[in-house]
Formats: structure tokens, C-alpha cells, sequence
């Protein structure tokens, strides 16, 4: 199965080492109909924002294709809180940015109806969204309106959390 990340998880460090999954294939691809935005207040507040995407005829989403098992697909939605209700299921079209073989026509990704204007991605947060978006070869100019999204240097709340939280993210069966 497919799994459509577009915020820190599209960095294989992330994905691989602070998660544990251990995909198969990754490929660029673009998701219609959907926008990627960084206003995803956190399931514990902590300050700071995270990548969602929203349903926007017209819109594009840009971010990238894993091939994960069902049981990685089930531990990715319990360390992102679906559960919880931090975000839910959805089913995306996808389309490759290049001409891949065997490429996804889908991709199950994970939205939030939960946004927060008032709050901004940490700038820890979003070196790892533009790390992950390089490394797969997203478009540059894609990259660079990541880069030039406002963030702020992570809270104490943050960083006191994030200690505690990748220690619970990691699976354990690997």
C-alpha cells in the first residue's frame, strides 16, 4: 500500500530512524485537490504548528509516495494520534512528478479538521519538511516557498516534549 506524506515524514531520517518504518519504494508525486498547509495545531500544546493538507479544488499537493506495509501504515497513524482524533484517514489520487514504472494511482495520507492560524511551524520542524522534500526531488521552486514559510525557534514546551515523544514513536517490533 502507499502512503502519502507531506510534512516531516516525507524525510527518510524521520520515517526510517525517528518511526521506524522501513518503506520499500518512495517516489514524488503530486496529490490534486489538496493543499498543503502548516497550521495543524498539535495534539498537546506545545506552541507550534504542523503540516495538514486540506481538500481545495484546484489545488495541488506536493510530497511523496512510500510502499508500506499495512502494519507500517497502522504504526505511522498511531504515532500521528488518529486514535486520538489529531488526524484521520483519507484516500488521495496521486500522480508521479516524473514517469515512474508501477507508480501509485493512490496513496493513503492523514488530514485534520483541527487548524490554528495564530500558530507557526518551529524552524526544527520545517528543516526537516525541506530536508525530506530535497532528498526526494521535489521541484525547487516547491523547496524554496518551504523555505520562505515563517517559522519560529521551537518552544521549551517543545523541546522538553520532544525528549519524551520519540521515545513512544519508534516501533518496537523491528
Amino acid at each position: 500500500m502507499w502512503y502519502f506524506a507531506y510534512g516531516s515524514n516525507m524525510q527518510s531520517d524521520t520515517l526510517r530512524g525517528r518511526r521506524g518504518i522501513g518503506y520499500r519504494r518512495a517516489i514524488a508525486v503530486r496529490a490534486p485537490g489538496w493543499r498543503v498547509v502548516f497550521d495543524k495545531p498539535p495534539l498537546f500544546p506545545i506552541g507550534e504548528a504542523f503540516a495538514n493538507i486540506v481538500a481545495e479544488p484546484g489545488a495541488v499537493a506536493l510530497g511523496v509516495a512510500f510502499e508500506v506495509s499495512a502494519d507500517e501504515l497502522a504504526h505511522i497513524e498511531l504515532s500521528e494520534g488518529v486514535k486520538l482524533g489529531n488526524y484521520h484517514r483519507v484516500l488521495l489520487d496521486v500522480e508521479p512528478l516524473e514517469p515512474v514504472a508501477d507508480a501509485p494511482r493512490t496513496a493513503v495520507s492523514l488530514a485534520s479538521d483541527r487548524r490554528d492560524p495564530t500558530l507557526r511551524p518551529s524552524t526544527r520542524y520545517m528543516a526537516l519538511v525541506v530536508a525530506g522534500a530535497h532528498e526526494h526531488g521535489l521541484p525547487a521552486e516547491y523547496v524554496e516557498a518551504l523555505r520562505a514559510i515563517p517559522a519560529n525557534e521551537p518552544t521549551e514546551t517543545a523541546l522538553a516534549f520532544r525528549a519524551l515523544l520519540d521515545v513512544v514513536l519508534r516501533r518496537r517490533d523491528r
